[in-house]
């Protein structure tokens, strides 16, 4: 097999793994319209596979199960294992082709800091992030927890301890929901390639996959998520996904299950793009902080905290959640640009969390100032570019009194408007065309996005393409 891709998507794409994903190589601008819709046969997300009868059972329980998370929106994801010892990237055994026996070292040098995963609880707990997911076994095979199944986990090699349960109590301790990342896929397996093409190593492979999350559902008290991850190279029927979700939930009956082991699950998970689902799927998008999953001491390519928020924004807009990663170092250190990201998105947080937590999906689109969210009938415009002086004040009457934040094709009629970060009332007219909040205050009461609250008196609409064909044209450049 060829495993020159330079990418995990790269990766996904060539073989076809992520068959529910929705995967594709654009990333959503800060500035881009609106959200990407799910895309027709033709395009490049491919379509949700049929509900079978392990997903239907799940149907009934699945509002209730689900309501904390509609609540959260923003979860903390972490990606840790023998490569961050590397800290060239997660995928660095297969993109490098370093031999297996060589890579096999890593577990004896992986020496991890007493309790490091207390600092990431923290630090989500600091940035108003309320569920975390954690690696407990990635592609390579390192099992982070301690299993009957292997010697190549962290109680057996260097760490000489269950990572993962330092992590379970660390996210409990802080308040925090509990989700488990799982890969299907597993390049240290001996039976975890050829499985594809021997049914006696499929049958090896997929027993021992189903023992190692029967284990993780049995050991570790209530677990809230469970977070598949790449199902190279069988398909649904060959990994037994419907058994597996039965037991999973036969073992944890509240828990919530992605789409990756080729199953509908409960959620969508778009990677490194906002993608929403279709109304009334429950959705979430992954994101790194940089470009790599795991620890890469040279990747220096860090999201600001304009971009995260404006994510995290757009997230909820489009009813979905925002799973934002971080790739702790060696000894499970968070790494200091990630810290600062993470704490002045959580200060953000703290004065506007009603805009962001429990908000619904809205029909609402962004424009190059201003982002939204609704709850009900409420509003809330993040303007992410303040609008200050503008010389046109001095010949448009449209921008007096300054300064102005206009919106157009804002329905319905607007009951009252006030800055959340301070309260002060602010003045507003609106016609059929356009909705304009004046006299702001000249520097931006906020960052990296000011929120002003709207009332209206029904489900607030934003679409400026509306409108656009009702504009009254003038006679410019036709004679008379």
């Amino acid at each position: 097999m060829d495993w020159s891709e330079s990418t995990r998507r790269s990766f996904l794409k060539q073989f076809g793994a992520a068959g529910a994903l929705a995967l594709t190589a654009a990333s959503a601008a800060p500035h881009a319209e609106g959200l990407a819709l799910p895309q027709a046969s033709g395009g490049q997300t491919a379509a949700q596979p049929e509900p079978t009868p392990a997903d239907l059972k799940q149907t009934a329980t699945r509002e209730a199960r689900m309501a904390w998370w509609h609540e959260a929106k923003f979860g903390m994801f972490i990606h840790w294992g023998l490569y961050s010892v590397i800290g060239q990237h997660e995928w660095a055994k297969e993109q490098e082709g370093v031999p297996l026996l060589q890579y096999e070292l890593l577990a004896k040098h992986f020496h991890p800091k007493p309790n490091a995963a207390r600092d990431w609880a923290r630090a989500a707990k600091r940035a108003g992030q309320k569920y975390m997911v954690m690696t407990t076994k990635h592609h390579e095979g390192f099992c982070n927890f301690d299993t009957k199944l292997t010697d190549y986990n962290a109680a057996k090699q260097g760490p000489g301890r269950d990572l993962v349960r330092e992590y379970v109590e660390a996210a409990r301790a802080e308040g925090l929901r509990v989700g488990f990342y799982y890969s299907l896929m597993d390049w240290h397996h001996p039976d975890g390639a050829i499985c594809k093409t021997d049914e006696a190593a499929r049958r090896r492979f997929v027993d021992y996959t189903h023992g190692l999350i029967r284990e993780l559902m049995t050991n570790y008290g209530k677990i809230d998520i469970l977070w598949y991850d790449v199902a190279w190279p069988l398909n649904a029927e060959q990994w037994e996904s419907e058994r597996m979700n039965e037991m999973v939930f036969s073992l944890q009956p509240d828990i919530i299950v992605n789409n990756r082991n080729l199953l509908p699950g409960d959620f969508s998970t778009p990677e490194q793009h906002i993608q929403a689902a279709e109304e009334g799927r429950a959705w979430e998008t992954c994101m790194t902080l940089n470009d790599s999953w795991g620890f890469n001491r040279g990747d220096k390519n860090w999201k600001s905290p304009w971009t995260i928020v404006d994510n995290l924004i757009t997230c909820a807009r489009g009813g979905g959640n925002y799973l934002l990663n971080i790739g702790p170092e060696p000894d499970g250190s968070v790494p200091p640009a990630s810290q600062e990201v993470l704490e002045a998105v959580g200060k953000w947080l703290d004065g506007n969390g009603k805009t962001i937590y429990g908000t619904e999906r809205g029909s609402l689109v962004a424009d190059a100032s201003c982002n939204y969210t609704r709850r009900g009938n409420t509003l809330y415009v993040h303007v992410r570019c303040w609008p200050g002086h503008t010389p046109a004040a001095e010949w448009l009457d449209f921008y007096k009194p300054e300064v102005v934040v206009a919106i157009g094709g804002l329905k319905p009629k607007v009951l009252s408007a006030r800055l959340l970060k301070t309260g002060q009332k602010v003045e507003f007219t609106q016609d059929e065309f356009t909705f304009r909040l004046t006299g702001l205050p000249m520097v931006a009461p906020d960052e990296p996005a000011s929120v002003i609250e709207v009332e209206c008196d029904g489900e607030p609409i934003v679409n400026h393409a509306e409108m656009r064909p009702l504009w009254p044209r003038n006679k410019v450049g036709i004679s008379e």
